[in-house]
């Protein structure tokens, strides 16, 4: 292990002394496109049999899983009552059968007793902390009618919930987690202050539903808020019975994926034709379909330009609506500024061009289809000014004028009818007019010896390498007496009858080295496979947990592999599913 780390540290080390290696590095495009990270979050306590006796929530969950993109948004789930009842880790979407698992799950989704809010968005923003990837953009889905039913045999007060909801939600925002909330309100006891309050505290939004022709607009809404995109309203037609023929057209090349809902009480058939007159199969490779209740999804995958037909049949006199959702692959990138300060009064020429996976994109009629303004905030008086853009076959460009400010913020955003893109701001410094002292050249006639570099870097690496080694030698002295802090909850729920036992506190401070979970369970024979089941103390207060059993261990609703060992954070919830016996073990460590 010892000669493993040290052969490590010296490969890094010649890493980071070859700077040739990070130039290389750094020349590498970078994939810039973002994407959805949404975590799905409903209220399945008994109350939701009255205030969604429809089940709308599980069809908003599954409409907003099939406008997800292909591309690798990610998708989780979480059913809540008074406790997480059932879970699904965040899923990178690459296929069909992705999202069909996700259905599945909350198709599975039964109801239980008492409702606490707080648990629900709790749990959410501890999936996205453990989950978050740099260039996903991360959301909540929050669906529920705002009202707690505690359960009386628990000591949590409703001061208690309502405390831990505000610091839940303040832990969202902070983090930059929006929750969207879908009130669900078929029996009129929606609790709309509660779930606008949330909603608007993370940045998010709140909306109502009390029926299912509701939830194509919501979660239009949501999608395209958070994409940067706009919906477009295609059509609203009757039934007939025959097939009628609506055009959707496709703006551009860098059209990813159009997703065109159809809302309607009764199943509806369509066809579709492609630009050159083809009529495509559905499903296919390019052309994907989904069918709900109360909805039917058409996704059309890297459609080519032009103008399609979609060709609907509803039954006689039954309202159809049509929407249309583009994804692009799009990103807005200012040009670099002339200089890196100006003076007061000078004008600034501004430039912004499109990207996809960060090549530059040439079509000058994408530009010339949109509207582009830059907006200019003068930090110092805190006022804001816009000016128009003009596009042409390269991008957009225009110019504005300075004040006597010192210092400036720009964005460039441009628009058309179906999406909207902003560049990242960037500042202005403004110099004084007084020309800066020049600094006094040194001497022709000085001459400063060269820096011994090679002995300083040579002697820094053998300093580190002892400081490593020593490290080493004194964690191997500590690791032998470690100790715990902490404690684990464990839970026990029978999976024939579905009850669970009463939380039970396992303080942590009376192990060293390691613990068995055998030993948290009490040594019962019934759960003699949990032996292979060791946790021992890892770096930063969290444990290792080894699995050298046959029961299998989930972590937000999938399996890990715990064979090398696991490293266990606070707050993390596991579910310990034995072979010989029909129950499941929920494990949480906590502070």
């Amino acid at each position: 292990m010892l000669k493993k780390w040290i052969n490590s540290f010296i490969v890094i080390t010649f890493l980071f002394c070859n700077t040739s290696y990070f130039s290389v590095r750094a020349a590498s495009p970078l994939h810039s496109t973002s994407r959805i990270e949404g975590m799905l979050v409903v209220d399945v306590s008994n109350s939701m049999k009255s205030s969604d006796p429809n089940n709308i929530s599980s069809e908003a969950m599954k409409m907003f899983i099939d406008m997800a993109s292909l591309n690798g948004d990610k998708i989780g789930a979480i059913a809540y009552s008074d406790e997480v009842m059932r879970e699904k880790a965040l899923v990178k979407i690459h296929s069909e059968q992705d999202k069909q698992d996700l259905k599945d799950f909350i198709d599975s989704v039964e109801k239980y007793t008492y409702t606490d809010l707080s648990t629900g968005v709790k749990e959410a923003v501890k999936v996205l902390d453990s989950s978050h990837e740099k260039d996903y953009f991360p959301l909540i889905v929050l669906l529920a009618d705002g009202n707690n039913e505690l359960d009386p045999k628990k000591s949590k007060t409703a001061a208690q919930a309502d405390e831990a909801l505000k610091k839940a939600v303040a832990d969202a925002k902070a983090k930059g987690y929006p929750i969207y909330t879908i009130g669900l309100n078929a029996n009129g006891k929606l609790n709309k202050d509660v779930l606008s309050n949330v909603a608007v505290s993370t940045n998010g939004k709140f909306f109502e539903a009390d029926s299912a022709d509701k939830l194509p607009g919501i979660l239009s809404e949501i999608f395209a808020n958070h994409l940067k995109l706009k919906i477009v309203p295609v059509n609203q037609l009757v039934g007939n019975g025959d097939f009628q023929d609506i055009k959707i057209t496709i703006p551009n090349e860098n059209v990813l994926e159009a997703n065109i809902s159809l809302i309607s009480s009764q199943p509806v058939e369509v066809k579709l034709v492609d630009p050159s007159g083809k009529e495509l199969a559905l499903p296919s490779d390019q052309v994907l379909l989904s069918r709900s209740k109360t909805y039917s999804m058409v996704k059309l995958l890297k459609p080519v330009q032009g103008d399609w037909t979609l060709k609907v049949k509803g039954v006689p006199q039954d309202k159809i609506d049509i929407n249309l959702v583009f994804n692009y692959d799009l990103q807005l990138k200012l040009a670099p500024l002339a200089k890196q300060s100006y003076k007061a009064g000078e004008t600034v020429q501004v430039g912004a061009i499109f990207e996809d996976n960060s090549t530059a994109i040439t079509d000058k009629e994408i530009y010339k289809a949109m509207k582009a303004t830059v907006t200019v905030k003068d930090l110092d008086k805190g006022k804001t000014e816009q000016f128009p853009l003009t596009a042409g076959d390269q991008g957009f460009a225009g110019q504005f004028k300075l004040g006597d400010s010192t210092s400036y913020e720009v964005v460039v955003r441009a628009e058309d009818n179906s999406f909207f893109r902003e560049t990242k701001p960037q500042k202005i410094a403004v110099k004084n007019s007084a020309a800066a002292p020049v600094a006094a050249k040194p001497s022709a006639t000085e001459e400063d010896k060269p820096f011994p570099w090679l002995y300083v870097v040579a002697g820094v690496i053998g300093v580190l390498l002892l400081a490593a080694l020593a490290y080493i030698l004194v964690g191997k002295i500590k690791q032998a007496s470690r100790g715990f802090s902490g404690q684990i909850v464990v839970e026990v729920k029978d999976e024939d009858t579905g009850e669970r036992t009463s939380p039970q506190f396992k303080k942590l401070k009376s192990f060293k080295r390691k613990f068995r979970l055998h030993q948290l369970l009490a040594l019962s024979p019934e759960f003699a496979e949990t032996e292979g089941l060791v946790f021992k103390p890892a770096a930063g207060d969290t444990l290792l947990i080894v699995n050298n059993s046959d029961c299998t261990i989930e972590k937000g609703g999938r399996a890990i592999d715990a064979k090398k060992g696991h490293v266990i954070k606070r707050n993390d919830r596991l579910r310990v599913i034995p072979k010989k016996v029909n129950k499941s073990i929920y494990v949480e460590y906590i502070g």
